[in-house]
């Protein structure tokens, strides 16, 4: 059973860091592209950084410099590193795993809770 699980969302005043963490079951990890996305209430679902399957990475502009993308191959895990975490950056943060063989198939966590505070 393919399965993706989010962790270590929470809340954390403006200014500080959190470590997400995406542990994948049920598919050939890092096979094909992973990533994270965000959706703040009333706005569309959207790309945070990706990792490709030869470890090539790409972030929004909003977050670069401050969030960093990783994967662990041995335990399955993709994380993501933010730090410096503004209120613009609150939202349920997803975990994206695209399918092998063909890598056309997408599937997602079920999301994770950002909270940042003035």
């Amino acid at each position: 059973q393919v399965q993706l699980v989010e962790s270590g969302g929470g809340w954390v005043q403006a200014g500080g860091s959190l470590k997400l963490s995406c542990a994948a079951s049920g598919f050939i990890f890092s096979s094909c592209g992973m990533g994270w996305y965000r959706q703040a209430p009333g706005k569309e679902r959207e790309l945070v950084s990706g990792i490709t399957s030869d470890g090539t990475t790409n972030y929004a502009d909003s977050v670069k410099g401050r969030f960093t993308i990783s994967q662990d191959k041995t335990n399955h895990t993709l994380y993501l590193q933010m730090n410096s975490l503004k209120m613009e950056d609150m939202g349920v943060y997803f975990c994206a795993a695209d399918l092998p063989p063909y890598c056309y198939t997408r599937t997602w966590g079920q999301g994770t809770q950002v909270t940042v505070s003035s």
